[in-house]
């Protein structure tokens, strides 16, 4: 499979999932309220993103990667 052309937006919306899901796990992790927000409108954003139902986007094998 070569490599699946990502939109901008949502490549960004994955790193700042990372980066909540990382600031999450440090304990006692400070904000930890508004980070369980931000991760769960994080991945809102990043399931329904329109991407996901284009041919490149709709595969088990696009979402492994773009967490990757």
């Amino acid at each position: 499979m070569g490599r699946i052309p990502f939109p901008d937006d949502l490549i960004r919306a994955q790193q700042d999932w990372h980066a909540a899901y990382r600031a999450l796990a440090v304990p006692p992790p400070r904000g930890a309220t508004e980070l369980r927000r931000r991760l769960l409108a994080l991945s809102v954003r990043t399931h329904w993103h329109p991407f996901g139902s284009t041919p490149d986007g709709w595969s088990s094998a696009a979402r492994v990667e773009l967490r990757r």
